[in-house]
């Protein structure tokens, strides 16, 4: 798990917050150097200290972000040199790449750079870095805290925020016509008796597959993980299989539910002898 390697990694002491924190990790547990609170962050937490403060894929997750980071913020007190960090999905991506397979009810809010930026500086912080990672599907912060009056509001990039804008009407405008494609596609498919997958049954599969509303023009959802295989997706009921499954199924088209991993997944496919068109969302 990700705070036993920060741990490990460090020889420091870490300290993680997590509601469906269930012990399944032995060697974590047992770890001295690790405390494990199944339960969400919150005021009342306060009074735990760190020298570097990460929180990974969950931001998005929360309804008042303003409020979560300023509790973070007075968990610092007079600390300078405390260091936060955050990874969060990159809206921007969303927006600009139509990926409505990446929009989801669990997620409160999608920031772009200009939006993390304004909610850091307007809550006590100095930003030190923003950036987009894992091809720009991901953003990070790095910040650390500085004295702001009470109820400051940081200054806001104009230029960049009509260049948000345009993205959320560019999104708007196009997205129903590539929601659109991909129906049409697969339905033109299975009209030629032919066999379509996707790969990837995560959150980005049954969001697609919710969205694009097809069932039978998808026979599968392929994953490499084991603890899936014989299990169904959310809402559609697809089973998800195993990637040796195609040898037998041969499939004509997979679809790629994640673009960075289709390099990946042509080598599996090449190793089994699977000769199929591949395609990303």
């Amino acid at each position: 798990m990700f705070l036993a390697l920060l741990s490990r990694l460090g020889n420091v002491q870490g300290i993680g917050f997590d509601p469906a924190y269930a012990g399944r990790v032995p060697e974590a547990a047992a770890d001295p150097n690790l405390t494990f609170i199944s339960d969400f962050y919150a005021e009342k937490y306060t009074n735990y200290t760190g020298d570097f403060i990460c929180c990974k894929m969950t931001l998005e997750h929360i309804s008042n972000t303003a409020e979560f980071l300023q509790t973070v913020r007075r968990s610092i007190g007079d600390r300078p040199n405390a260091t936060v960090f955050f990874q969060i999905p990159n809206g921007g991506y969303v927006l600009n790449d139509l990926a409505f397979w990446d929009v989801y009810y669990e997620h409160c809010s999608y920031f772009t750079p200009v939006s993390l930026r304004y909610l850091f500086e307007s809550s006590g912080f100095q930003v030190l870095d923003v950036a987009t990672q894992y091809d720009d599907q991901y953003l990070t912060i790095e910040a650390r805290p500085v004295a702001v009056a009470a109820n400051a509001s940081a200054p806001v990039d104009a230029e960049a925020l009509a260049a948000v804008m345009q993205s959320v009407d560019y999104f708007g405008d196009n997205v129903l016509a590539k929601l659109h494609y991909w129906q049409h596609k697969l339905q033109h498919l299975q009209q030629q008796g032919k066999r379509a997958v996707i790969w990837g049954s995560g959150s980005k599969g049954v969001a697609f597959l919710t969205s694009v509303g097809l069932r039978d023009e998808i026979g599968y959802a392929v994953d490499i993980n084991p603890k899936r295989h014989g299990t169904f997706m959310t809402g559609t009921g697809h089973e998800i299989v195993g990637p040796e499954f195609l040898v037998d199924y041969r499939p004509d088209l997979v679809i790629v539910m994640n673009p960075i991993y289709k390099p990946e997944i042509e080598r599996d496919l090449a190793r089994l002898g699977v000769v199929a068109e591949v395609l990303t969302v």
